[in-house]
């Protein structure tokens, strides 16, 4: 009888099965079944691969980088705008041609000029050595290149010297507001006050020339303008000589490219170019409308890591007639 029971319930239970889908039993073998990413397990047992995660998979590609030669362009690139941009705003180097500026610059010296610090609104000072464009043919007559379109570009980024500018350095003598005199042999006189020279007017030379070219005089310079002179007095072409021109041998401060602060080459001769002290001496400033907006060294400012590309990008002054 006990065996009709159990036979009974086993009948009834099956019974139940077939009039309805079949449930899990154990939440936790349904679980089992559909957790993880690997595998699952259908009801006989077997169990089924999951895509995505599986051995066979290929791994992720790695962007295989570029050749050098696919690169260079850029580097190339990024080197003239480098170059362009360190040449029109922080430093420029000049090849110096002929003797006018002797001892203080030899021919053949190349010197890095400052450009950053006018754009801060520092304008030349009596004593400092600077570069300027041609105010009005003071390089009349010199002979001029005719370049082709490569060295045309190469000019218009630095890295010749251009065919079309011309340039000339000299020593500050007078600012806006000053009273330039010469007579006799000299001394030169700013303001009324003698100027010592010694220090930097080629030996042999007077700081006045006697003659009747313009080597006498006595001008009063504008604001906005400088007056110029070479420190090879009796070999210099320079304001006094050409006060004919339509600035009467004056220089626009708009045209001054920068102030040369370091003779780089050739290594023997590397050194600043300071401004003389004479030119602070008391009383040497009245009568000057010049102020000097910006004091900050500019060696300390615009030379920082410019050095090597510039000496590498130096362009030639040219080459100036002596009177």
């Amino acid at each position: 009888m006990g065996d009709v029971a159990v036979g009974a319930r086993s009948g009834h239970d099956g019974e139940e099965h077939r009039g309805r889908p079949v449930e899990a039993a154990d939440p936790a073998a349904d679980s089992a079944v559909t957790s993880g990413n690997d595998s699952g397990a259908t009801e006989d047992g077997m169990a089924t691969e999951v895509k995505g995660g599986g051995p066979g998979d290929s791994a992720p590609k790695v962007k295989k980088p570029r050749s050098f030669w696919k690169e260079l362009p850029i580097l190339i690139g990024i080197a003239l705008v480098l170059a362009l941009l360190i040449k029109t705003f922080l430093v420029q180097a000049f090849s110096i041609p002929s003797d006018s500026m002797q001892n203080t610059l030899q021919e053949g010296d190349r010197v890095l000029v400052d450009k950053l610090t006018p754009w801060f609104g520092s304008e030349p000072e009596r004593g400092e050595v600077v570069v300027f464009h041609d105010p009005d043919n003071w390089l009349a007559g010199e002979p001029t290149a005719d370049p082709n379109a490569v060295q045309t570009f190469l000019s218009w980024i630095g890295l010749m010297p251009s065919a079309e500018e011309k340039d000339l350095i000299k020593r500050v003598v007078g600012v806006g507001g000053d009273t330039v005199s010469c007579e006799g042999t000299g001394p030169l006189k700013v303001n009324g006050k003698a100027l010592s020279e010694t220090s930097y007017v080629y030996p042999g030379n007077t700081p006045c020339s006697q003659d009747d070219q313009g080597g006498q005089f006595t001008v009063k310079v504008p604001k906005g303008y400088i007056w110029v002179m070479g420190d090879h007095r009796q070999n210099s072409r320079d304001s006094r000589y050409n006060q004919s021109d339509k600035h009467h041998g004056m220089v626009p401060v708009d045209d001054v490219v920068g102030r040369a602060v370091v003779k780089a080459w050739p290594l023997n001769r590397w050194g600043t170019l300071p401004k003389p002290d004479t030119f602070d001496q008391a009383g040497i400033n009245n009568g000057s409308s010049a102020s000097a907006a910006l004091t900050v060294a500019p060696q300390g400012i615009a030379l920082v890591g410019v050095v090597p590309v510039a000496l590498w990008r130096r362009r030639k002054i040219t080459v100036e007639r002596t009177r």
